[in-house]
């Protein structure tokens, strides 16, 4: 007698998963918040360098 048993390997549920949520997607939006991802990354990179420079010359004046 065979029995027929589930997949339980998780590579076929997470392709299954990206399928569905790629079919689904808006590909009219994405280039639009693809570019304002960028952009905001950029300004939090630089906010961030910013931040920890000027930190960085705070600390080491405050050592002086």
């Amino acid at each position: 007698m065979k029995t027929t048993e589930a997949a339980t390997d998780s590579t076929s549920h997470t392709f299954l998963t990206g399928a569905i949520l790629f079919a689904n997607l808006d590909y009219s939006g994405l280039a639009d918040y693809a570019l304002k991802a960028i952009v905001g990354g950029t300004i939090w990179m630089v906010f961030k360098l910013a931040g920890d420079y000027l930190s960085k010359r705070i600390k080491n004046r405050n050592q002086n």
